[in-house]
């Protein structure tokens, strides 16, 4: 396990389809050591800080395995960085990974936080419109860390699994329950209680929960 890429970007303003759109999508790989911050990677940066950023958000990884299967989907090569991710990883996918794994990379400690949700900006960099909802029904969402101890890393580095999260819950499993067992309340209950779950993922668990116990 290890990333294989390290992808940065600062927010800019583009024009698409003759709409303006500032975004902080577009990340490039560096070949340089970067610091590892409790809300960022050095060098990047996000537009939509109320959706995108902060401390359960602070680096969005994706698994370069994926890669072959939306090259044959869309005709088109992805590489490092396409998915708008800071860490492109080899040899650690959605089945793999758990909500509060910690692993060490270069000399920071990070852990699992949440899947990660992709909106509209992903459809507009690549100028596929289904891209974002593919990327949810299919699971290979990708996914997030909070930084739990600061550091620096290095394209390339291992990353080494320190502590399994409660309950070794996949990430592969939160995306199904997420979006396809929306009437599961076991399964909700479990994860909204689990403590290293982001608290914008909480907060929708908890509201399908009282959803479902309204008279």
């Amino acid at each position: 396990m290890r990333i294989l890429s390290i992808n940065v970007g600062k927010p800019k303003t583009i024009h698409i389809a003759g709409q303006r759109i500032t975004t902080g999508i577009d990340k490039t790989p560096v070949a340089h050591s970067v610091a590892v911050g409790k809300q960022n990677l050095a060098g990047d940066g996000q537009a939509d800080l109320v959706h995108h950023g902060g401390e359960d958000k602070a680096i969005c990884a994706y698994p370069s395995e994926h890669f072959v299967y939306w090259e044959e989907r869309y005709g088109r090569p992805f590489t490092a960085g396409s998915f708008g991710e800071n860490w492109t990883l080899l040899g650690l996918t959605e089945d793999d990974v758990c909500l509060g794994d910690i692993y060490a990379a270069g000399t920071a400690l990070v852990q699992v936080s949440q899947p990660r949700q992709p909106c509209s900006k992903l459809a507009f960099k690549h100028q596929l419109p289904d891209l974002p909802k593919a990327v949810c029904q299919t699971g290979k969402s990708g996914f997030y860390f909070r930084v739990l101890k600061e550091g620096v890393v290095a394209p390339g580095a291992p990353l080494v699994l320190v502590e399994r999260g409660a309950e070794a819950l996949s990430i592969a499993y939160i995306n199904h329950i997420y979006y396809h067992e929306r009437d599961n309340a076991a399964a909700i209950k479990q994860i909204a209680s689990h403590p290293a779950l982001s608290a914008s993922w909480r907060e929708v668990f908890q509201k399908r929960l009282s959803e479902r116990t309204r008279p």
